[in-house]
């Protein structure tokens, strides 16, 4: 018999909203809730990829949306982060279908989306589905093999205690050249 592990852990409802996970209300309590104006804030805020389309025959194709775990948007509306928080930025944290997902929203939207581990009195974060990732699998021993082996280092995910950064900083791509 196979078993196979759940994708979602127990739902909890709190301030008027059904949290996913724990860890994604800890994230929220920790380094938005208070931090950020709360009008600034949507949670679950979904984002149509695709319309639905019907094929040949009675074949309707479902449309594709997304929902990230927390928006913030600045005082103007634009977005300045969308995050989906996960367990660990293996792929049992990140799954290929999350990865495409936030491929696509990249896409339509223009901002990609950080995932988010969180820890005790921090987190980390970055953007995922873009070309110029950071290395999710960082360590010091891999930075080092890669520079004794005459290979540019790779850089860690981001590690912040609050939500005053802009996105790009969460990628490998040169920060001064985007943020103008």
């Amino acid at each position: 018999m196979t078993r196979t592990l759940p994708k979602t852990g127990k739902k909890i409802s709190k301030y008027g909203e059904q949290w996913d996970s724990q860890k994604e209300l800890d994230f929220y309590e920790k380094f938005i809730m208070n931090k950020v104006p709360a009008k600034q804030v949507t949670i679950h805020e979904s984002f149509k990829l695709l319309d639905k389309t019907w094929g040949k025959f009675p074949v309707v194709v479902p449309g594709w949306k997304y929902t990230p775990d927390i928006v913030i948007r600045n005082k103007a509306g634009q977005i300045e982060h969308v995050y989906d928080v996960k367990n660990s930025f293996s792929v049992y944290g990140i799954s290929t279908a999350n990865k495409l997902t936030f491929k696509q929203f990249t896409r339509i939207y223009g901002i990609p989306v950080e995932v988010v581990v969180v820890r005790t009195h921090d987190f980390k974060t970055a953007c995922v589905g873009i070309t110029k990732q950071l290395d999710l699998q960082w360590s010091k021993k891999k930075t080092e093999d890669r520079i004794k082996n005459g290979k540019k280092p790779t850089n860690p995910p981001l590690i912040k205690t609050n939500t005053n950064y802009h996105w790009i900083e969460a990628t490998n791509y040169e920060h001064a050249e985007l943020i103008k």
